[in-house]
């Protein structure tokens, strides 16, 4: 074994409940923590946090630092050489794991920390209760590098037409998923509740889960009084929760350095094989909603480099902000819906919690937890970023792969990029078809308007909504509306309607 080979050896996961608004830890602090989890769980004394050379902190939505990186790093007594930042996208843990083995494996990293945390329910309960969060950095501090794409996830016709919320685009992909599938809308609702209710046992088992009470099926996908519609087919329980006080964090070095550290070898975890990807970066754009070549790209590019195939994998963390998440993932990477192998070890973004952009990270870690508990045993984590935009896929072992290590250079975006999508048409006018669809409800649970992909008679793509006509919007929901024929209009205010025929 090359003494570069880039290994996993310590994680660490911190979940913050039941205190009180002025003790509420900020988010590095949370972070600390995580570290310092991380490198017991390495055997390794907290002085060797002090050796960390590269800091790498996930994208925060719950406060803003000048330099979270530099922060947490001072607060282990590290003077780190690189520090880095990442942008908004919840595959950003992968995508750090992965980068870091590259540059492991090059020389350039000794020993790395990679961490992130949210605070979004600790903030909010400190507002309610006037408690002032004096929390940041202190002098001029320099920005850290920055790592990934930094593009919006939404253009303008989209957010025209109320699609720039995850809450509101999720749902388009799930009907089209539901319609592929030939069910009903109320068999495919209770299919979701099956789903997450399997998700939901997991996290009831889970310590660092910030819902450990299992709930049913039926509970899951029953609307009511505590589980309202946020958005046609999903209530409240179908979403991610991100209102938690979460953080986890994972330590990076290679196999030489692991030796002179004293890191016992079975706290070694391999990135047997790793891809990333995007889909067609708008959704306007896509080739379909119903699939994800990226998805599917991203992961036989992880499965060649560990050299093994979908069948031979144990374990997985399938991103699941939302169930139509988890099932492209499936339909992607071959794996079958009666599949008995678990789809998560956390217990997903709506019953573990959802800490931004930092969810995976809880995965990975949690992953590294299961697979040295069953050596020889193999995990797959999925991640992704904005709406089924943005992929990478890592596979865990407990021993390395087949063959030496060595990050795969060619990209894969390219083939991606060249597939066929539909033109798509600002300002569209004439008989049309529902290529999908969703249906957003206020806050009391009436239906507030409908948002329309849709098809021309010759195939060009439009966006359009259906404005407050209950009666439509209702009998979009009772019955299929892929496939529904109606007729498209331009609006002055560059808004698209849609009748049903």
């Amino acid at each position: 074994m090359d003494d570069r080979t880039p290994i996993l050896i310590g994680a660490g996961q911190i979940t913050q409940r039941d205190v009180a608004p002025q003790d509420v830890l900020e988010p590095v602090a949370l972070m600390r923590d995580a570290a310092r989890a991380a490198a017991d769980d390495a055997r390794l004394t907290v002085d060797a946090l002090r050796r960390i050379d590269t800091v790498a902190v996930v994208n925060l939505l719950s406060w803003n630092y000048a330099n979270a990186p530099r922060l947490l790093a001072g607060m282990l007594g590290a003077a780190p050489r690189d520090e880095i930042y990442t942008m908004i996208g919840g595959n950003s843990p992968q995508s750090l794991v992965d980068d870091t083995a590259r540059r492991i494996a090059r020389g350039e990293v000794g020993l790395a920390l990679l961490a992130g945390g949210e605070v979004m329910n600790g903030v909010k309960r400190a507002r309610r209760a006037g408690v002032r969060l004096a929390w940041g950095d202190t002098g001029e501090v320099p920005e850290p590098r920055s790592f990934g794409d930094a593009r919006q996830g939404t253009n303008d016709l989209e957010v025209r037409h109320g699609l720039f919320l995850p809450v509101q685009v999720y749902p388009l992909f799930e009907n089209a998923i539901r319609a592929r599938a030939g069910r009903t809308p109320g068999e495919h609702l209770r299919f979701l509740g099956e789903l997450y209710a399997r998700f939901s046992s997991v996290a009831a088992a889970n310590p660092f889960a910030w819902f450990r009470t299992p709930r049913t099926a039926e509970q899951i996908a029953t609307v009511d009084a505590d589980n309202r519609i946020i958005a046609w087919p999903y209530p409240k329980r179908m979403n991610a929760i991100m209102d938690v006080d979460q953080a986890a964090a994972v330590l990076m070095t290679s196999v030489g350095r692991a030796r002179e550290l004293g890191v016992p070898r079975g706290r070694w975890v391999f990135l047997q094989g790793f891809g990333e990807a995007h889909d067609k970066w708008f959704v306007s754009e896509r080739c379909g909603y119903a699939q994800s070549p990226a998805i599917a790209a991203a992961g036989r590019r992880a499965l060649e480099m560990a050299g093994i195939g979908i069948a031979d994998v144990d374990l997985f963390d399938l991103y699941s902000c939302f169930p139509s998440a988890v099932q492209l993932a499936q339909e992607a990477l071959g794996i079958a819906p009666a599949d008995p192998r678990p789809l998560t070890v956390t217990g997903g973004l709506a019953a573990f919690g959802g800490p931004g952009n930092n969810y995976s990270m809880h995965g990975i870690a949690s992953m590294m937890d299961r697979l040295r508990a069953a050596p020889g045993t193999r995990g797959l984590v999925t991640a992704l970023g904005w709406y089924v935009t943005k992929h990478a896929i890592g596979v865990y072992g407990t021993e390395p792969g087949p063959a030496p290590w060595r990050a795969p250079e060619e990209s894969l975006q390219p083939a991606i990029d060249a597939m066929p999508s539909p033109e798509v048409v600002d300002r569209a006018e004439g008989a049309a078809t529902i290529e999908t669809y969703t249906v957003a409800h206020e806050r009391g649970g009436e239906p507030e308007r409908g948002i329309v992909i849709g098809r021309l008679d010759d195939d060009r793509r439009f966006l359009a909504v259906i404005d407050g006509d209950r009666a439509e919007l209702e009998s979009l929901e009772r019955d299929e509306g892929v496939g529904r024929r109606g007729r498209v209009l331009p609006g002055a205010d560059g808004v698209s309607r849609f009748r049903l025929a």
